[in-house]
């Protein structure tokens, strides 16, 4: 623990050089040093040159507690966590957890190295049925994994987050398994995602999943939105990195509201990501 805060306060010496490192997390203006943290990170290194810097979101409320949301450059998310009677507090306690996180993803530890893909794929065979062989088989989702992890070799989990979180929406959502079906493999479905990062086309292309699904079950909707909701509070209580929930919130959210103007979901228009465009070579 020593030499992780050790780390951290080199960190900080070097991308924050004016900041004292032993008073930085007691600041109050944690907002702006986040800021200030990944400003200098885009100037030294561009990193996430295509985004923004960091985005703010106060959810609406008449009174406390208040929750606030804080988006970094990349996509990912997090949120106070402690009971906060002002939105000022929540927007100071979520810049304090985005800020931590952003200086633990500079540790040499949260960067994708050999050493780090070959722990990360045995942890994964540990809490699944697989085996280390299926580390070199891309048909299976170890394989899959272990295929990840190398194509992104040298980034930040931060920086593979995003992929990441792309994967576990299409696992949720049931895209993956209709791939499955039309006999893409696993290989090809990395490549084609990867070109491709989580924007306003893939939500409404996922909405319109849910639409889908909704007229064949009703009701799927508001129970899978309550879930969500319910998810989402409980990961920003616990101080976890939120995107995946958020992102389940803002697809349902948007499939309800299209739902409720009963709009005609069965005609696709030419801009929605497409399982033939994948797969039609097959």
């Amino acid at each position: 623990m020593d030499r992780t805060l050790d780390s951290l306060r080199h960190i900080i010496a070097q991308v924050l050089p004016h900041r004292d490192p032993a008073l930085v997390f007691k600041d109050l203006n944690v907002v702006s040093m986040l800021q200030e943290f990944w400003e200098s990170k885009q100037q030294q290194r561009a990193a996430f040159p295509s985004e923004g810097v960091v985005v703010y979101e106060s959810l609406p409320s008449p009174g406390p507690p208040f929750v606030s949301y804080v988006t970094l450059p990349g996509g990912s998310c997090f949120g106070n966590f402690q009971c906060c009677l002002s939105r000022a507090e929540a927007r100071r306690d979520a810049a304090k957890v985005a800020l931590i996180n952003s200086l633990f993803n500079e540790l040499p530890s949260r960067r994708i190295t050999k050493e780090f893909i070959v722990e990360s794929v045995q942890e994964a065979v540990a809490s699944t049925s697989g085996t280390l062989d299926d580390a070199d088989d891309p048909s299976t989702s170890i394989g899959a994994y272990h295929s990840m992890l190398e194509s992104n070799m040298g980034k930040t989990m931060l920086e593979f987050q995003e992929l990441m979180t792309i994967f576990q929406l299409l696992h949720w959502n049931g895209s993956l398994k209709a791939l499955r079906e039309t006999k893409c493999s696993r290989q090809e479905v990395i490549s084609y995602y990867s070109q491709y990062s989580l924007d306003e086309k893939m939500r409404s292309h996922m909405a319109l999943d849910w639409i889908m699904k909704e007229r064949e079950s009703p009701g799927i909707l508001s129970r899978e939105l309550r879930m969500a909701l319910r998810q989402l509070e409980e990961a920003r209580k616990a101080g976890q990195e939120l995107r995946f929930y958020k992102e389940k919130k803002e697809i349902l959210s948007l499939a309800l509201t299209q739902t409720c103007s009963d709009p005609d979901p069965s005609s696709p228009s030419d801009d929605q990501l497409s399982l033939t465009a994948l797969c039609g070579y097959h």
